[in-house]
């Protein structure tokens, strides 16, 4: 990127938060109640309309790029439910993400803290060094090393980030030693799409099986399943950041890697990474060579709840008696506005009964890399979000995004309480098995 000087008040003349965006937003209040980061404090600078306010002064110089300006905006975990709840339709997706950057650039963190983010993007976007981790990872649970972290009070002594990070540990298996499965995948009879599939970095690892049932859906339901080998990560991690440079040469090369693959629709299974590739074509607006093929590549998008939505089941439907709490993903229903879809398509499994979770537009604290870099708030959120699915007493919990599984995952521990947690695609594709009952409570 070439050198930038400032010219927008404190932010640089790259993209900043755009004035007419700001302007939309009429202080009505609308937002309150949805934010997660203003349910837990009531302070009015962390509620979206004070961060908007925030940016107005950003923007009209009237204010400071100070630790305490920017906290305001790393407090909040972008998880869209005010671009819900807005009468006026206000884009605050779009304004977060043209003020992060700016934070990026132009505000100095403290070393520790960007040790630490170093770390993150050193990490999760790299499938390859995801796998070279799994082995001891493997080892640490499966050794009884964990228990003994844990009783002895080591765990405790690390600090609260790292705490953080060891307490969302996946249950790591062998098979995410093994690179995930690439090539094609053929329908299943008459073919009625050609599909490709984003393995996702911490899914296709950590998570293989969801990838897997994702394609086993697909090609039962007519699809020919595309998995290009050439994909990389999406940039999601990092765009929510704020490290746009970055998540642009991510996007570029994943569309090289999908144009070669030529496909229909492109099936995306992690919310978090459906919502940033529907967004290329915003995010590559400013290069020549891309903007136009990201346009393209981000229609072809599709959850694959949606994809499922749109074709008339074709594949038979065992039953499957089981009380099923589904979980929004912050990702699919506010950024992506997917609420119906999901529950469309769980409800067509004979025997499940759909279960609605309370307070089901409040964000777990998951929100990319926010249970990591923010884990008080995050963990009170969780905790809140447990205690919600515990009080409708399902068999089983379900979701459309790793991190949301990990975050339950984790504050079901805290809480002393086992329950089962799938990803949507695994239960339809239970069903489409014939599996029992009890081999998903077992898992």
């Amino acid at each position: 990127m070439e050198q930038i000087t400032r010219s927008t008040g404190i932010f640089d003349a790259y993209h900043p938060p755009p004035r007419e965006l700001i302007d939309d937003c009429v202080h009505c209040g609308f937002c309150l109640p949805a934010c997660p980061t203003y349910m837990l404090w009531g302070e009015e600078m962390d509620s979206p309309r004070g961060r908007i306010y925030l940016m107005k002064l950003g923007v009209e110089g009237e204010a400071a790029m100070t630790d305490s300006y920017v906290r305001h905006f790393d407090q909040c975990l972008g998880c869209m439910a005010c671009v819900t709840a807005c009468p006026s339709g206000v884009r605050y997706d779009q304004l977060i993400e043209a003020t992060r950057p700016q934070l990026e650039r132009l505000h100095r963190r403290s070393f520790a803290d960007r040790l630490f983010r170093r770390l993150i993007f050193e990490l999760f976007p790299h499938p390859g060094r995801l796998r070279l981790l799994a082995l001891p990872l493997w080892l640490y649970q499966r050794s009884g090393l964990r228990r003994l972290a844990r009783r002895s009070g080591l765990v405790g002594l690390l600090p609260r980030r790292l705490r953080a990070m060891e307490s969302l540990l996946p249950d790591v298996s062998l098979s995410a030693l093994r690179p995930a499965a690439t090539g094609r995948v053929p329908a299943c009879g008459r073919q009625r799409r050609r599909v490709g599939m984003l393995l996702g970095c911490v899914q296709r690892v950590f998570y293989g099986d969801v990838n897997a049932a994702t394609a086993h859906v697909l090609a039962a339901e007519g699809c020919e399943v595309v998995i290009p080998q050439a994909q990389g990560c999406c940039g999601a991690l990092l765009l929510h950041a704020g490290h746009e440079r970055e998540a642009q040469m991510l996007a570029r090369s994943l569309i090289d890697a999908f144009e070669q693959a030529d496909v229909d629709t492109i099936v995306v299974n992690a919310a978090g990474c459906g919502s940033t590739l529907k967004e290329y074509g915003r995010l590559l607006s400013d290069d020549p060579a891309y903007a136009g093929r990201a346009r393209a590549f981000a229609e072809k998008c599709r959850d694959i709840s949606e994809v499922l939505a749109e074709l008339d089941p074709q594949a038979p439907r065992h039953p499957l008696p089981i009380r099923v709490a589904y979980h929004d993903a912050c990702h699919l229903q506010h950024a992506q506005g997917i609420r119906r879809e999901p529950r469309h398509v769980l409800a067509a499994i004979p025997g499940v009964e759909l279960i609605e979770i309370p307070e089901g537009v409040l964000c777990c604290g998951s929100a990319g890399i926010y249970n990591l870099v923010e884990p008080e708030p995050a963990q009170e959120l969780g905790d809140r979000k447990v205690q919600n699915i515990l009080s409708t007493n399902a068999d089983v919990v379900v979701s459309s995004n790793p991190g949301c599984l990990l975050q339950m995952r984790s504050g079901l521990e805290r809480a002393g309480r086992s329950v089962p947690l799938l990803h949507m695609v695994e239960l339809v594709d239970a069903s489409i098995r014939g599996l029992p009952v009890d081999a998903l409570l077992r898992r």
